[in-house]
């Protein structure tokens, strides 16, 4: 199509336009006033068991304590991990993300340390969420090792690092608009096109003429 064509097309299907420029309106009335929800974050970090050797655990801390840590991340991520968590009060805004301390050479999940995210409504809630996975977590941390028969006072343990702490989310609006109109734009135009391009091809106005019926051969 020529950009006269597209001109006309647009200027025929105006109501289709006039529709996208209200959904639009609406999603960016959305943007301007989205619904509050606050993000609670807290790190933990497994310890090994205190030795006379290394009486600092934190000073202690092996890749394989990183790698038990994130056995327990993957049974939580799971979906038996996930219908506990959910039968726990936790429904998926939550998020288990496997940190590295370390420097930038330091080969990935060596430091066994984890944020733990949770979003909601309300920030005592999203806290009290926080806090119910890092109870979860804690406990799969003990069960593993007791499934192995390791003694009590040899376990690894999951020490608080950041208490949760709720924030209120707020994204970039100006970010959000821009998308908004450039969706909406392109989407009203495309729209516009594609039905202009629908009824004119059900118009009989446009309809291709038939090649004409050849004639019968005449009797004999």
């Amino acid at each position: 199509m020529s950009p006269g064509e597209v001109v006309l097309a647009l200027l025929r299907r105006w109501y289709v336009l006039v529709f996208a420029l209200l959904l639009t309106v609406a999603g960016a009335y959305h943007v301007l006033r989205p619904p509050q929800e606050y993000l609670s974050t807290a790190v933990i970090v497994v310890k090994p068991p205190a030795t006379g050797n290394q009486p600092n655990q934190l000073a202690n801390l092996q890749p394989p304590v990183a790698a038990v840590s994130y056995a327990v991340i993957e049974q939580l991520r799971s979906p038996a991990g996930t219908a506990e968590l959910a039968a726990a009060g936790v429904r998926e805004r939550y998020a288990l993300i496997p940190r590295n301390s370390g420097t930038s050479v330091t080969p990935a999940y060596l430091i066994p340390s984890l944020q733990v995210q949770a979003r909601q409504r309300e920030a005592a809630t999203a806290d009290t969420a926080a806090y119910t996975v890092i109870s979860v977590y804690r406990h799969h941390l003990a069960a593993l090792q007791t499934a192995q028969h390791v003694p009590a006072d040899a376990q690894m343990t999951a020490e608080l690092l950041v208490p949760p702490n709720s924030v209120l989310e707020s994204g970039t609006r100006s970010r959000a608009l821009a998308g908004v109109a450039l969706g909406g734009g392109v989407g009203g135009v495309l729209a516009a096109l594609w039905t202009d391009r629908w009824f004119r091809r059900r118009s009989p106005l446009y309809a291709r003429p038939r090649p004409p019926a050849s004639a019968a051969p005449a009797a004999g």
